[in-house]
């Protein structure tokens, strides 16, 4: 009976300490990491990387930006993508960016984002991205040529279309700049006052927002009153990130059949995507293939 007694005391030592570890690895950054939908995780880990090589030396922020010249002549066409990655130098118009960038990714692909093909989930999103992408790479050279200088980095012009993208999906929601609570509605220009305040240059925002508005009249107008569809999500996206929801978990690839969807009655780690609730917070796909609550 001692010998009984001394085992269980000894493997409730080892049950409490796995306990205290969980914990400890549930409040690490790493475990908030993990917790973020896919698309915000890798653009947000992106774009931390290669800000923070470019500010510490270990590549040179020139080798980031835009520049077609370089891409058809050197074949360097990483610059396709980490024009939209890096912030620029160590400032707080950076740090307010890459704050922004995570917020609002994070908020705008899990509260169900405009559907054109995908059923809202994260191909739509991605989708989006794309578009923004090739919009914004169209439309910088000329908006220098013609109008204005646009910097050839457009991380902060993709993350003002993500901000007015989801203020439109979402309007009743809220969002705040430093504990001041905005409605949804107007927030991406409460926003670029804040920005004229800490004497940001407002530029680049503003063409996210112009092109963030070309986005949601091709998505939400033009079928509306005109009944066509002009953007759809393609095939591939679809094949690749699935139909609807779309979770953290289903970054390693699923063993069998039956693994393909969480089926025990709770959402997955940096869960799916549900009814939006007050606030603009996201709620969960409760269960494995059923209805997501709040979905038309």
């Amino acid at each position: 009976n001692r010998g009984f007694i001394l085992l269980e005391r000894k493997q409730s030592s080892v049950d409490m300490a796995r306990i205290a570890r969980i914990e400890d690895y549930a409040g690490s950054p790493k475990h908030w990491y993990e917790s973020l939908p896919i698309i915000t995780k890798w653009w947000f880990g992106m774009a931390l990387v290669l800000t923070l090589s470019g500010n510490l030396g270990f590549v040179s922020p020139m080798k980031l930006i835009f520049s077609l010249d370089e891409i058809t002549s050197n074949f360097e066409v990483w610059r396709i993508l980490s024009c939209f990655c890096y912030v620029g130098g160590f400032s707080l118009p950076t740090l307010v960016c890459l704050i922004m960038l995570v917020q609002f990714s994070n908020r705008y692909e899990t509260s169900i984002p405009y559907n054109t093909g995908g059923g809202g989930g994260t191909a739509d999103y991605a989708f989006a991205l794309v578009f923004c992408m090739i919009t914004m790479l169209i439309t910088g050279p000329l908006v220098s040529a013609y109008f204005v200088y646009l910097p050839t980095l457009y991380t902060d012009n993709m993350v003002y279309f993500v901000v007015y993208v989801w203020s439109k999906r979402n309007p009743t929601s809220q969002a705040s700049i430093w504990g001041f609570p905005f409605g949804a509605k107007f927030f991406p220009f409460y926003l670029l006052a804040f920005n004229l305040v800490i004497g940001d240059y407002i530029v680049p925002k503003l063409h996210g927002l112009v092109v963030g508005h070309l986005y949601y009249y091709l998505v939400d107008i033009v079928p509306l009153v005109y009944g066509k569809d002009v953007l759809k999500t393609p095939r591939i996206l679809i094949d690749w990130l699935g139909v609807g929801d779309y979770s953290a978990w289903r970054v390693h690839a699923p063993t069998s059949r039956n693994d393909e969807r969480p089926n025990n009655g709770t959402s997955s780690l940096g869960g799916g995507r549900g009814q939006t609730l007050a606030g603009g917070r996201s709620g969960h796909n409760w269960g494995g293939s059923g209805h997501v609550l709040g979905r038309k």
